[in-house]
Order: C-alpha cells, then structure tokens, then sequence
C-alpha cells in the first residue's frame, strides 16, 4: 500500500515463497536495532531509528483491511463492524505479509546513508495532481459553474421532499411493484408543475412524467420510459445538441479511492457508475485531484453535491463531446510530507540530488502484491499454470493474517466442508472475490472452475497475472543491476520509438542506463541478450512455466508482455526541509485550503520535529513509494513496518 512509517529497517535477501506463509518461520526472525544494506557502490547504508508516531496503527488498520467495493449501505456497515481490534492482534496478524525481498525488490542506485521518517502520518501529508496528455496539471481552483440557459433552476434541486424522492428512487430501480409514483402538486401553478416535471426528470433519468386531475387535485405522474434499459442510457432528447455530450470536472478527494469516490457519485446522482470516466485510478490514503468526465450530466447538477458531499469537491466544469480513458495521462505530480526524519542536512541534500540526478529504480511497488499472507502472485502463477484447483484453494483456503471476521468464517466454512453454499452463507457481502467465486462455483460446478472464476470482473482476474510479471519483473531488474551496476552494456534493450532492439557492443556509449528496458515476459517481448535472458528463463521453469510458450488457451491469459525502463528519474524535483511542534497541524496548502482562503501554517523555525517537503513528477504506472524508498533507504512493506513498531503498539 501506500503506506510507509517505520523506525528501523532490514533488508536482508531473500526468503522463499514459502516463508511468505511460514509463521514458525517469521516467530524466528528477528529485527535488528541497526541493520546494514549492501548498495550497488559497496558502501553500506545504515539505518537510525526514528520516533513511531500513534496514528500508524489507524492508518495500517485502514490500509490493509480489504474494502470490498460496495453500493449499499448495508454491506458498507458490514465491513466497517470488523475493523477494530487491539494492537497486539493486529501486529501479530501483520507478521503474516509480505517484505520487499519476498518481491524482488532488493536493491538502491544511490549511495547515501539512509534515514528514517514517516510518510502518511496524516493522509494530508500526500497529495497528488493528474497530469494530463497535454501536459496540463489538474488543479481545484474554480467552483463556477458554466451558464446555460438550459439548466434548470435552483428550485429544481429543493422542491421534492425527501418522501418523493425515496419513492421515485425505487421506482426508478424498481425495487417495488409500483408501475408509476404520484406527487401531489401542493399550491398549484403551471410554473409550480413545470419545477416538478423538471425536478423528476433530471434526478431520476429513466423516468418520464404527466400531469393528471384526481379528485379535484393535480398530480405529477412519474413512469418508466423505455424499461430497465432507461437507467443505463441517459435520455438522449433532454440534452441540447449545442453542448458537449460529456461533462468534465475535477475531482478534489480526501481519503477515497477513484473507485468508490464514483460510486458515491453515481448513488447520490443516482446513475450507473459506466456512465463516468478517467484517466487513472489514484490512491486511498491521500488528497488527490483529477480530471473525471460524465455522459449528460449537468454542471449545475455536480456542483450541487458539493453541498452534501464529505470528503469531495467538484468544480472546473466544462462541456466536451468526448469521455475521457485510461493511460491518457502524462502521469502524476506529487507533493509528500516525510514527518519527524532523522537524517542530517547534508545526508538529506545527498538523497534528494540523486533522486533528482540519478533517479530510482522502478519497481512495482508493494501495493502491485496484495496485504494478506497470500500473494496475487501466487494466484496468477496458478492461473498461467492452468492448475485450477490451486487458484480456488489460494483464494478460498484459510489463512493467517489482517482479515474481516466474516471472511475468516467463510474460509474456515470451506476448508470444513468445500461446499460453496455452506461457505457462502458465512459471507454477509457477497461483492468480494471470495463471494464472486464462491457464486461461480454455485452456478458452474466444482468440476468447471474455469467458468466459476470467469465470474469475477476481468480487470480483477487479469490483475492476478499482471501481479505475477511484476514480480518476475522486479526479480529480474535487481539481478540485472547487481549483475551489471549503473551502466549500459551489450545484450541490454533499448526502445526505438516502440520497438525493442538489443544494444550492441559498438554502440554502447552511445546509452546510459535511463535508456535500458526490461521485458514483462510474454510471448511478444524479446529478453536481454546477456546473463539475464538466461534467468528469465530459470524463473519461469522454476515456476513450471515455458518462456517460448506464454499464450494461454483462455484468451484473456494468454500474456503478451511489455517493457519497461529499469530507472526512472523524476521530473520537478524540490525539496524543503521545516521545522514543527504539532504532528497534527499540516505543513503546506492544498488546493481547497486555498479557496477557502485558509493561512499558510506557521512554522517555526525552531519547533522540536523536523519534516522533508518534496515534489516531484512521475509518468503513470510508476510507484512515488519506490522513490521514496530510495530517499530514506526503508523497506515500505506493511509487514517490515508492522513489526518495526510492535513494541510500541503493545
């Protein structure tokens, strides 16, 4: 996860798979107050510890506990019930998780003496901005909303009661019997009905209205237009073909990620979430401002949820005629707040210039390999394996670890009796892997499992095999660098435009080491011509896989590889370092800080904790902890960071 806070740091390489799940193995570890990292200078790098900081248990708590994506408020209860527990438990569990070495992540390119801080000791200590194709940063900075004689008014938003709109709601999503809903129209006036029509209309897309006499009285009938299939097709003749089909905004959150930041936005809109798109996901635990678009939704509409929205602010509108997409981004600007660091000036100076000369090296981060005591990787190797019954039994068997209380007797149920129905019952939120497969296997059988996990959406099975190139990727680059350093050499890839081709011996001066790519193995990537061709290929039979053979007879698994440059140097690069004597106050303005026209904190020079500022841009698919990582030297896993604080959180 994003996550790191941690006082003391080991790096010692490298345990097993089966030391993942191994706990008599992880009783025996031990962490060492000062450990010693070998770096790619032969220098040792070591580690000072730090001051742990009491929010870090709520913040690992909050990090690792699976937030199943849910749109009722049921099953959101559901999964908060679990959430508290003492801390000894909670480190106890945590010794179950994965270390960096457990995925390759294992060396430095800089040759500093590390330092220790703590990232996210505050959510607000980590803020990112999209930076779009046209290389535009995305910034909150305008709640106006675009004129148009179209909109509706103001009343349109206050004149159904909270009754009439419950009602329309479920009819809307008939979930009643209802054919129609019948709103009294109270003081009646043509304007007064025309407000109503409006009002229904706008609200609840899908729904058509009439106005009829009953009794003497004017009624407002809403119905059903054109059946289910309304709810998911906007009504295309309410929108004026002078404006652009697509509403943009930017998306100012606090503590969400994009996923369920949508999902709020689709219920209180109530619209299906398809209807909204976007560049990239960003994280949970920070602030984060990005460009979203919305299929006929209006701006006057957005910009009124920002009157009954926590955590979100909505603004930049405009009209456009096209939905945004994934990967259009140029990439991300970060600013981080590195609390209560130990590193002297010089020390600091030293780590933030190789970031900036330098760079680091660009591993999937920890967030890529799952929190619990089973690794994605492990699924998808099963997968790529075609061996069916390990991807059910690694999903599904019980296992140590940080786990809701629900899960834990859904998998108890299934290691018991390897029913799925019996398993499911124990599993209130059915939207969670677990409850997808489990479902799959109801309705297919325990002989097709192919088609059971077929029920789990595509992007989340596709993730478990992405998870395992990742982890070969990682792999291979650390044994790359340890093999060869900081330099280009014969037998490297290089991209040209994009393509791969080898670097040959006579041109080898002609590259630097930002110029080397590494392959994702697939069946349409070549492999360095080098020591590392060779151990990609010990990897993967390692793992019962044959690196000339990875087409898969399930389409969707079949991997077709990628490259990707083994050092990425970051763009935008500053730094700052203040001083500060509350943890809780923050030490820089965000976006909405500015509109509301909060002050600059006041620092004092001479406050008894010290914090790093920096900003730095990166392009997409790069992981700002693994830059991180190289400034202060620290292993970002939950579990090294977990144990680091145990005494402290007993």
């Amino acid at each position: 996860m994003e996550t790191v806070g941690m006082n003391i740091v080991s790096l010692k390489r490298s345990h097993s798979e089966d030391d993942v799940t191994n706990a008599d193995e992880i009783k025996r570890q031990k962490i060492s107050e000062k450990s010693k990292t070998g770096n790619d200078s032969g220098q040792s790098v070591e580690t000072v510890t730090g001051q742990p900081d009491k929010s870090l248990l709520e913040e690992l708590k909050n990090e690792i506990i699976p937030n199943e994506e849910s749109e009722e408020q049921e099953d959101e209860e559901l999964e908060d019930s679990d959430e508290d527990g003492d801390p000894e438990s909670f480190a106890d569990m945590m010794k179950h998780g994965l270390t960096e070495s457990d995925v390759g992540i294992t060396k430095f390119v800089s040759s500093h003496k590390g330092f220790s801080g703590i990232l996210k000791e505050r959510y607000s200590d980590f803020v990112v901005h999209e930076i779009g194709k046209d290389g535009r940063v995305s910034h909150l900075d305008d709640f106006s909303v675009p004129v148009d004689d179209e909109d509706p008014s103001e009343e349109t938003f206050t004149v159904l009661s909270d009754e009439d709109k419950q009602r329309l709601e479920e009819l809307q999503l008939f979930k009643n019997k209802e054919a129609s809903v019948a709103i009294e129209v109270i003081e009646d006036t043509k304007e007064k009905r025309t407000v109503i029509h409006q009002a229904v209309k706008s609200l609840f897309p899908g729904l058509e209205t009439k106005t009829e006499d009953r009794d003497g009285k004017k009624y407002i009938i809403a119905y059903h237009a054109a059946g289910k299939k309304a709810l998911a097709n906007p009504r295309k003749h309410s929108w004026p073909k002078s404006r652009g089909s697509y509403c943009h905004f930017v998306l100012y959150k606090e503590n969400k990620d994009t996923m369920d930041a949508i999902n709020v936005l689709s219920k209180f809109l109530r619209v299906k979430p398809n209807i909204f798109s976007y560049m990239g996901t960003k994280d949970k635990r920070a602030i984060t401002v990005q460009e979203i678009a919305v299929l006929r939704i209006t701006a006057q509409r957005l910009a009124h949820l920002n009157k009954c929205l926590m955590n979100f602010k909505l603004g930049n509108f405009s009209y456009k005629n096209h939905p945004l997409k994934l990967g259009e981004l140029q990439g991300n600007h970060f600013t981080v707040v590195l609390r209560n660091i130990t590193g002297t000036d010089d020390q600091i100076e030293q780590a933030m210039h190789s970031l900036r000369e330098i760079g680091f090296i660009n591993y999937y981060g920890m967030q890529r390999f799952g929190t619990t005591a089973v690794p994605t990787y492990q699924i998808g190797r099963a997968i790529l394996q075609n061996n069916w019954n390990e991807v059910m039994d690694l999903i599904l068997k019980p296992r140590p670890g940080a786990e809701k209380g629900y899960l834990v007797k859904c998998r108890e149920e299934w290691a018991k009796t390897k029913d799925p129905a019996a398993a499911l019952k124990k599993l209130p939120v059915k939207r969670c892997v677990e409850g997808q497969l489990l479902r799959g296997l109801l309705k297919y059988g325990m002989k097709n499992i192919i088609s059971a996990f077929g029920i789990i959406p595509r992007n989340n099975r596709l993730m478990y095999i992405h998870s395992y190139q990742s982890y070969v990727w990682n792999n291979m680059v650390s044994k790359r660098i340890e093999e060869y350093g900081l330099r280009a050499v014969p037998g490297d890839l290089t991209l040209k435009g994009a393509t791969a081709v080898h670097i040959e011996e006579g041109d080898v001066d002609n590259y630097t080491i930002h110029d080397v790519v590494m392959p994702l193995p697939g069946f349409d990537v070549i492999y360095p011509k080098h020591k590392i061709g060779e151990a990609y290929k010990e990897i993967l039979v390692a793992d019962n896989l044959d690196i000339n053979n990875m087409r898969h007879k399930i389409r969707d698994y079949s991997l077709s590889g990628a490259y990707r440059k083994i050092i990425i140097r970051p763009q935008n690069v500053s730094w700052e370092v203040v001083a500060y004597d509350d943890p809780r106050i923050p030490l820089f303005t965000t976006d909405l800080d500015k509109l509301e026209g909060k002050p600059l904190p006041v620092l004092l020079p001479d406050g008894k904790f010290r914090a790093l500022k920096m900003e730095f841009s990166l392009p997409p698919s790069t992981y700002a902890t693994m830059a991180i990582r190289e400034v202060l030297k620290m292993d970002t896993s939950i579990k090294n960071q977990t144990q680091l604080n145990t005494t402290w959180l007993r």
